[in-house]
């Protein structure tokens, strides 16, 4: 999970909703559900997160899936937050297609679909997109799974291991990408390697942003070439370090 840093308000509609928030759940279901303005919305939403999901960091269209507007604290829990910009992200997996072909091939929901995620989530343990050091809790390995990082403390890692459940971030389909894509820099690196080509210019294809569009799994990449990829984010895109 990277950081997410807010830009803007979410436009005018946005803030005009806001301004009167819903005090209900129900009233914020049935706002939300009403709200028009989500196409531009969910534009600015990506643009901000760099077109990777806020928790999964998987690039859903390059995967042939979709987006959802996600609100990191549920609107049911929090119904005054459910039109305020600081607490929208966009998360992977569509609400209509998506999740019925999910379903349809017995694969499990992740992210702001998970079924924890769906129910009440504990705001005090849950490690949210928009908190700005995010990235620190968790790791990377490389048979694809997503574990709590060691060098925390037994209070941080109960929370990157809630969080990890709560989003369903080790379901076989992440799992299964994430392994594959360790194998494939694994491989790429082991060339560059043999052949004295930059291994600071690998890291940079896969880590510098082109076009506001970041690469799959930019967290695992981070950490897959350690030393390496701080320098080569300090070249070329020290806005990420």
């Amino acid at each position: 999970m990277r950081p997410i840093a807010k830009q803007g308000d979410g436009g005018h509609f946005l803030c005009q909703s806001h301004a009167n928030p819903p005090q209900t759940a129900g009233e914020a279901s049935s706002r939300w559900r009403g709200f028009a303005h989500k196409p531009s919305l969910m534009e600015s939403l990506l643009d901000e997160q760099y077109h990777l999901c806020c928790y999964s960091e998987l690039p859903a269209d390059q995967e042939g899936l979709g987006f959802h507007i996600e609100h990191v604290e549920n609107k049911s829990q929090n119904p005054p937050r459910t039109f305020d910009y600081a607490n929208l992200a966009a998360s992977a997996l569509a609400s209509e297609n998506d999740l019925r072909a999910f379903k349809a091939r017995g694969d499990e929901l992740f992210g702001g679909h998970a079924p924890g995620k769906q129910a009440a989530c504990d705001m005090v343990r849950f490690v949210s997109c928009h908190q700005a050091d995010c990235h620190r809790f968790f790791a990377y390995v490389s048979d694809g799974r997503a574990l709590p990082a060691k060098a925390l403390d037994a209070r941080e890692t109960d929370r990157a291991q809630y969080t990890i459940d709560i989003l369903n971030l080790n379901s076989p389909y992440l799992v299964t990408l994430r392994r594959k894509w360790w194998d494939e820099l694994d491989e790429l690196f082991q060339e560059h390697a043999e052949k004295g080509w930059s291994l600071i210019d690998l890291a940079a294809i896969d880590l510098v942003p082109v076009n506001r569009r970041l690469n799959r799994f930019f967290s695992q990449t981070r950490q897959f070439f350690g030393p390496l990829a701080e320098q080569a984010l300090r070249q070329h895109a020290a806005r990420l370090v």
